[in-house]
């Protein structure tokens, strides 16, 4: 029973430290050249083959083991990895069961203290970038409050008209019909309805609360500018790949109708958190 459960602890931290990796879509390492002059099997019974593939797959995530071992710093030598199977298969081992489970438990101890300090380093940076954006947003933002034709609501939003339309204005529960273009401070963009040629619709409490706030601002045919802090935005999260966390957003917005007919709204749906 102790040797089951050594086994299965060491069966268990391989497939623990090959999974850091997505198995599914992360190919094994090309085999060396060594690797592939083995002696092709011929099959006599399923049993054989499932043996085979058995030691196939524990090959293949001992291959995946080792490299995530690598990528911590912790290089472990495959050729004594191979001995130490034959021995443990043949009961040859040069270390007793005890010793092993020390020596395993120490291993697996060092590996997670190295992954710890990967993610307290990874988080470090990730708080910094997110600082830096924060920052980088906020100056923007009080410098653009300077500007004439700027306005700023009691949320922090800032929005310029660009043109006023006529009507009434929706309220969050209505559904809009709108173009719009995002950009982030830099002019770079990350969204556009225009280039889709595809107006959306969408129901303004269901979106970012910067647009929510914004286009109940508007009226049919008006066109506004919208300057969105990260806290009306995608806060720290960010979006998509392409919007960082804490980003300022800029957006502009034409409200082309309030509460379309349903057939006319396409599937997409912009801005959404």
């Amino acid at each position: 029973m102790k040797r089951l459960a050594l086994g299965t602890a060491v069966v268990a931290a391989m497939l623990a430290v090959g999974c850091q990796k997505d198995q599914a879509t992360t190919p094994a390492p090309e085999a060396s050249a060594e690797q592939t002059q083995a002696a092709a099997v011929a099959f006599a019974s399923d049993r054989e083959k499932q043996s085979y593939a058995t030691g196939a797959f524990m090959g293949q995530q001992m291959i995946r083991m080792l490299e995530a071992y690598k990528e911590l710093g912790m290089e472990l030598d495959a050729k004594l990895i191979e001995q130490g199977i034959v021995a443990g298969l043949n009961g040859s081992s040069q270390i007793d069961e005890a010793g092993l489970q020390e020596v395993l438990t120490a291993l697996e101890q060092e590996r997670m203290t190295k992954v710890q300090e990967l993610q307290e380093k990874a988080q470090a940076e990730r708080d910094a970038e997110l600082a830096a954006n924060k920052a980088a947003g906020d100056a923007f933002l009080a410098e653009n409050a300077a500007k004439e034709g700027i306005m700023v609501t009691e949320s922090g939003l800032q929005y310029e008209v660009l043109a006023a339309g006529e009507g009434d204005s929706p309220v969050a529960t209505d559904q809009v019909k709108v173009h719009y273009r995002g950009t982030l401070i830099d002019g770079s963009q990350f969204d556009s309805s225009y280039d889709r040629n595809a107006p959306a619709v969408f129901f303004l409490n269901q979106v970012i609360p910067g647009w929510t706030e914004g286009v109940q601002l508007m009226k049919p045919g008006a066109k506004y500018k919208l300057y969105i802090p990260s806290d009306l935005g995608y806060g720290e999260m960010g979006s998509r790949g392409a919007i960082p966390g804490n980003a300022a957003l800029i957006f502009e917005v034409e409200l082309l109708e309030i509460n379309p007919e349903p057939a006319e709204a396409p599937a997409a749906t912009p801005a959404a958190e």
